[in-house]
């Protein structure tokens, strides 16, 4: 049960017509499924454009107006939340850890993290802005591709991402079964 967006009023499963005629169901806490990859290029100005079919599926009463980029260490990339979602995981990850005086790792943990994090509102033609701090600290190239990766976005260097795709596709079931046994031990993690 949620409450609908736009109404205010509290339904079960209530479908919001997304551009382009698209149905998606809301429920509480649900956001886009970002799928697929394109190919693209971050234009001088730092730009880089949203492909059409990650923004038609974007609700912004549901999604927010704006982008959270995080640059991401483990494969030099940057990933993009939609900021409704980037807020929802955020606060469930503190659920129940609130304090004034975390432990020093989780207090530098949270230091960097945030700091590095950065909103981004795209302008009319669809393009977000890149934190140029944050495509120099993962050395971006200007050629990217986009990835859908469920909940986000996340924009990797085009020669570091094509080349060992193959070998990629090659572990997915190792990797699925080795997820299917972590989350079904209850020690899954995202």
């Amino acid at each position: 049960m949620g409450i609908f967006p736009k109404s205010g009023r509290v339904v079960r499963d209530a479908a919001i017509l997304r551009p382009e005629g698209c149905f998606q169901c809301y429920r509480p806490g649900v956001s886009v499924l970002f799928t697929g990859s394109t190919e693209l290029t971050i234009d001088a100005k730092q730009r880089l454009a949203i492909p059409a079919k990650y923004r038609s599926q974007w609700n912004e009463g549901i999604d927010g107006k704006a982008w959270i980029c995080v640059p991401w260490p483990e494969g030099m990339l940057l990933r993009l939340y939609p900021e409704g979602t980037f807020e929802r995981i955020a606060n469930l990850q503190n659920a129940g850890r609130e304090t004034l005086m975390p432990s020093s790792d989780q207090a530098q943990l949270e230091a960097e993290f945030f700091s590095l994090a950065e909103r981004v509102e795209p302008d009319s033609a669809g393009r977000l802005s890149l934190p140029k701090q944050h495509l120099e600290l993962v050395g971006m190239p200007s050629e990217v591709v986009v990835i859908g990766v469920r909940d986000r976005l996340e924009v990797r260097g085009r020669d570091a991402w094509k080349p060992n795709l193959k070998e990629r596709f090659q572990t997915m079931p190792r990797l699925a079964e080795k997820f299917t046994r972590t989350t079904n031990s209850g020690d899954g993690k995202r």
